[in-house]
């Protein structure tokens, strides 16, 4: 497995193309903005662009998909119908799905959004806004902070300290060093 990153500069947000290198599958993870560089990517490797997922719908994590939808026709993975109304693949709750050659595990953990999930890819997560080097997402009310501790401590934390993440804000990091210096820990 290959992980490329792009930034969305409107939002300041991550997207990840994620490349199985044996059979060039790829999917996309928080296309927020969609760009030159990113199709070229994608084009220029031969790519078969089989899927995108959505960790949770805020624009700086799904305004891309419009554009990206008009070029390719990839399955789309969220837990909001809205992404993408009849075209979407509703995810609900924990669980797991076979893209092409890939197995991509889902964890929900609302707290930043009702709708926000954890995607997990061999050892590699992808947190989009609950979880960064530093933080943890933000919520609007403490009961939605509680649900949000709860269910990162029940399963993200619970996770061997060298799985790597890649937020949707920020710098990739370790979930070993998540638990010593992240300030809400």
């Amino acid at each position: 497995m290959k992980i490329y990153f792009h930034l969305n500069t409107g939002g300041f947000s991550n997207c990840y193309v994620v490349v199985n290198e044996k059979d060039g599958e790829a999917l996309i993870i928080d296309p927020g903005e969609i760009t030159e560089s990113l199709i070229s990517q994608i084009e220029d490797n031969h790519l078969h662009l089989s899927a995108v997922l959505i960790t949770h719908n805020h624009g700086s994590h799904v305004d891309g998909l419009k554009t990206l939808r008009k070029i390719y026709s990839p399955k789309i993975y969220a837990a909001d119908w809205e992404v993408a109304g009849n075209d979407t693949y509703v995810l609900n709750g924990d669980g797991k799905i076979k893209i092409g050659k890939m197995i991509v595990h889902y964890f929900s953990i609302p707290g930043h959004t009702s709708d926000s999930i954890v995607y997990s890819i061999e050892n590699v997560l992808f947190t989009g806004d609950v979880l960064f080097a530093g933080s943890m997402g933000s919520t609007n009310s403490s009961y939605s902070e509680y649900i949000l501790r709860t269910n990162l401590e029940e399963k993200i934390y619970s996770q061997q300290d060298g799985t790597i993440l890649m937020p949707g804000h920020g710098p990739p990091t370790t979930l070993g060093a998540v638990k010593v210096f992240n300030i809400d820990n």
